[in-house]
């Protein structure tokens, strides 16, 4: 008896309907599924996208409440004094090119902008240190404008489950765009993220424990048997993502559920 791997002779519908289907089970797997990176408003959300490039948002999430009491505007950016914000955002890594680009942003958005961080793609991908997947995190959290944030976890993702062969950031933004109803941009770019970091990991994804099995054609990548999975998944809710795709949520060590997302 032979069984059929999802997407291995897929038409550009059936490609289709699988991604809804995926978004369906991920709406189900990750009802938490948010922006992990902490903010109040369109500027500080720009500022921790910033920072966010090659560290956790954990790590961000502790440096920014000092960061937003200390420069609550555009302006103090721009004025900023590069010694004591480059100590403040030291601990996210290549401070000082960061620094660079904060100081660059607050200054680009006082002189064009009136000191406000622009609301459509086409002006905040001009702007320093915001490129497009940055400008489509702000668009989608900041302005509910949808958009599609590809990340190294979503790029992974799709690449994983076929719905794209495209390597390039963009032609994946536009790939998954056409699959996928532009109202649930935001959202699916969320739960695939989360999925990313709680279950579908780089080097060994949790295949035996993830709810998405029968619609990746990548299952087997990691180990397939529940006790070894379920040992795999990561964070708060470890447990309940084990319930969800039938697995023994005991086989969880405690430790995966404190764990960090990567």
């Amino acid at each position: 008896m032979t069984t059929s791997i999802p997407g291995a002779t897929e038409t550009d519908l059936g490609r289709k309907r699988r991604a809804r289907k995926i978004g369906r089970v991920l709406t189900e797997t990750h009802p938490d599924a948010h922006c992990e990176l902490d903010h109040s408003n369109p500027l500080e959300l720009a500022v921790a996208t910033i920072l966010s490039a090659q560290c956790t948002d954990k790590k961000v999430n502790e440096v920014t409440p000092k960061l937003f009491a200390r420069y609550p505007t555009a302006a103090d950016y721009a004025g900023a004094q590069r010694a004591e914000l480059e100590e403040l955002i030291r601990p996210t890594g290549f401070y000082r090119n960061k620094t660079d680009s904060l100081i660059k942003l607050g200054q680009a958005l006082v002189e064009r902008y009136g000191g406000r961080v622009p609301g459509k793609l086409v002006d905040l991908v001009t702007l320093p240190g915001i490129g497009r997947k940055t400008a489509n995190v702000i668009l989608g959290n900041a302005f509910d404008v949808p958009g599609i944030t590809v990340d190294t976890h979503f790029h992974r993702l799709v690449g994983r489950w076929r719905l794209t062969g495209e390597t390039d950031p963009v032609k994946v933004e536009h790939a998954i765009g056409a699959l996928i109803e532009r109202r649930d941009w935001t959202m699916f770019s969320h739960r695939v993220i989360f999925h990313g970091r709680r279950v579908c990991h780089a080097r060994k994804p949790a295949c035996g424990a993830c709810t998405l099995a029968k619609l990746c054609p990548s299952y087997g990548t990691g180990p397939t048997e529940p006790a070894a999975a379920a040992k795999l998944l990561k964070g708060p809710r470890a447990r309940d993502l084990a319930a969800a795709a039938g697995v023994d949520p005991e086989l969880v060590p405690a430790q995966a559920v404190v764990a960090e997302a990567p």
